[in-house]
């Protein structure tokens, strides 16, 4: 394949790969780039060695440059938080509050303990273990000797109790 087909293919997609790149990456900014980037990465390969079926190969290509680039943006964003130490974490100022939100969440979380205090003992031991630990369905129930078919009908209970006490305080 010669750089001119792929030019010409290039041109024909080019709107077609935009958009996987945008409903991938969720940026239009960063699909431009990653477009341009496509175009590089292929006509790098092109000098390099023959490609039989092109326009899958350009696909392919955008594609997995995305998939590198959103692989990327997940390590840095827990980067930035795991290289901050936990006392300076602990130490910034959350957002004030007014006195009125802070008498709703007391009251939610008074209503909210009340219900959750008329739980069962196995009840509570899930919602703890799923929402205060983030235990897995199946770590639970290994835990519990139940089924994680249990755990999740009883945790699907729980939550429209605790929904049904936060819509009561609306």
């Amino acid at each position: 394949m010669s750089q001119s087909r792929f030019n010409s293919i290039f041109l024909v997609q080019r709107l077609s790969l935009l958009r996987t790149l945008q409903r991938m990456v969720g940026n239009p900014s960063t699909a431009e780039d990653l477009l341009q980037e496509t175009y590089l990465r292929v006509s790098r390969a092109l000098g390099e060695r023959p490609i039989e079926h092109l326009e899958p190969f350009v696909f392919q290509t955008a594609r997995n440059l995305a998939l590198d680039h959103l692989r990327t943006r997940r390590v840095q964003s827990r980067m930035l938080v795991d290289d901050v130490p936990d006392e300076i974490l602990h130490n910034v100022a959350a957002p004030l509050s007014s006195s009125e939100d802070a008498a709703h969440a007391e009251q939610l979380l008074k209503h909210l303990s009340v219900s959750l205090n008329q739980l069962s003992e196995r009840q509570q031991r899930i919602f703890i273990l799923s929402r205060l630990h983030g235990a897995s369905y199946l770590e639970i129930a290994e835990q519990l000797n139940v089924s994680a078919s249990t755990v999740q009908k009883e945790l699907k209970l729980i939550m429209a109790i605790c929904m049904g006490v936060a819509d009561r305080l609306k």
